[in-house]
């Protein structure tokens, strides 16, 4: 891999040379003795990462250096260099883009080169954003996304946000609504996507296990337990992902707790204490700040999850994605069964935009499996849509696309639990009480179904 390139721009040939040695072993080094120099080495080197320069120069001055190069390369990260006693030129030179400033006699060189690699991982996730915008601008998404509605441009707009930092992420949602794509997308676009990415549905694994699949074990912790490495271990130097947090016990969640505030832990039978370097990310399809007011879910770790929360649409917020996301998805499996299948037409398009899709994009994808795998080839037609969704949809007069009400506008209060529990009702209904096809439908596991129904049962 090529090393990152850093042009050093200073009037003194001595201090040019110096810096370019002491980088040199990191990075690929190109010299200017001024700014019009400088511009001219940039505008030749268009993929150089970092621009370091001296203040007080003949002609251009460092901060009208950065300035100019900041026009033409937005992502270029920049360092400005002063005497000590002009340090309020520094600060005016951040406001203008610079990232940061050295002082004269730079005399402590471990710190110099911290400094040099944070601005050059400053510039890699800058260009990774430069990218994404233009993904988004010429009507793109992210990552495995697709759709250019209001509702998920929104959600576009705070991935790209919150992609560079390490700040904790807690993703809220309905079952099927993309959840675990935003957090890969996340991890996609961070300075972790070279490291793993480890997804865990805390649901899923019943309580005696969630344990020690977090945080490993030894064996002869329990009946059975053999030595293991816990996700935290394993999502060392990348992103662990935590899907329906709201179901771990109260004591699994003390322990997150700890997790979150020291980045320690201890597999399951040892008293051995390990760190792990990772960012974390947890979703749910229940409302957090309901629960933790009730004393059902810890209100301090729901704090410390809570620090940059994104709300995933159901689909019936924005319909307007449904006809590109069904098309992506005749595309995807017509190329992965092999079938005839060309496309899709307008009318049977319509009708899925008339229905509720409780089960989601998830559901629309299984859906839309289903028609590919059973039509015996050319577009889609009205006829290949199940008989359910068809007959749910014309029973129901579709809204204009991007116009369904937020829960919270329809008749008041109702919150997500309260739109989900409807939702999945309405499946249930839809098939007939078949909890299987349902759970098939709304893209969860029997297992889930039947808790949420127990719940129901027991308010």
């Amino acid at each position: 891999m090529a090393k990152p390139k850093i042009l050093i721009v200073d009037d003194e040939k001595p201090t040019r040379d110096v810096m370019a040695r002491i980088l040199g072993a990191s990075y690929e080094c190109i010299t200017a003795p001024d700014g019009e120099i400088a511009l001219e080495t940039l505008a030749a080197n268009p993929d150089t990462a970092l621009l370091v320069t001296d203040y007080r120069m003949p002609g251009m001055n460092g901060i009208d250096l950065v300035r100019k190069a900041k026009e033409s390369h937005p992502s270029l990260a920049a360092i400005l260099v002063t005497a000590f006693g002009e340090i309020d030129l520094a600060v005016e030179a951040m406001k203008d883009g610079a990232d940061d400033f050295l002082t004269k006699p730079i005399t402590d060189l471990r710190q110099m080169e911290l400094r040099v690699a944070k601005a050059i991982e400053r510039h890699a996730l800058m260009k990774r954003v430069e990218t994404l915008e233009q993904e988004l601008g010429d009507g793109g998404a992210i990552g495995s996304f697709t759709g250019s509605s209001p509702a998920m441009e929104k959600v576009y707009r705070l991935i790209r946000k919150v992609a560079p930092t390490d700040a904790t992420v807690l993703v809220e949602g309905p079952s099927g609504s993309g959840k675990e794509l935003t957090a890969r997308a996340i991890h996609d676009l961070s300075r972790r996507k070279d490291g793993p990415f480890v997804a865990v549905e805390c649901a899923s694994l019943p309580p005696t296990l969630l344990e020690s699949e977090l945080f490993g074990a030894v064996k002869g912790a329990y009946t059975g337990a053999i030595d293991r490495a816990g996700c935290f271990e394993t999502a060392n130097g990348g992103t662990l992902f935590l899907d329906e947090i709201g179901e771990i016990r109260e004591d699994v969640q003390v322990k997150l707790l700890r997790v979150l505030e020291t980045h320690t832990f201890q597999r399951v039978g040892e008293a051995v204490t390990r760190k792990s370097d990772f960012r974390l990310i947890v979703a749910t399809n229940r409302n957090l700040a309901r629960l933790a007011a009730e004393g059902k879910f810890r209100e301090d770790l729901y704090y410390r999850l809570n620090v940059i929360e994104i709300r995933t649409p159901a689909l019936s917020e924005h319909r307007e994605d449904i006809a590109p996301l069904a098309k992506r998805f005749v595309k995807e499996f017509a190329a992965a069964n092999g079938t005839a299948v060309t496309g899709i037409d307008a009318k049977a398009i319509r009708v899925l935009e008339d229905y509720s899709w409780p089960g989601n994009v998830r559901q629309l994808r299984n859906a839309i499996e289903r028609m590919v795998v059973l039509s015996s080839g050319g577009r889609l037609t009205v006829d290949d849509i199940p008989e359910e969704i068809a007959d749910a949809a014309a029973a129901k007069p579709a809204q204009a696309a991007g116009t369904a009400t937020p829960p919270e506008e329809n008749g008041g209060e109702a919150s997500l639990a309260e739109t989900e529990k409807a939702k999945i009702l309405a499946v249930l209904a839809e098939s007939r009480n078949n909890k299987s096809e349902a759970a098939r439908r709304l893209g969860i596991s029997r297992r889930t179904l039947h808790r949420k129904i127990k719940e129901w049962s027991s308010e």
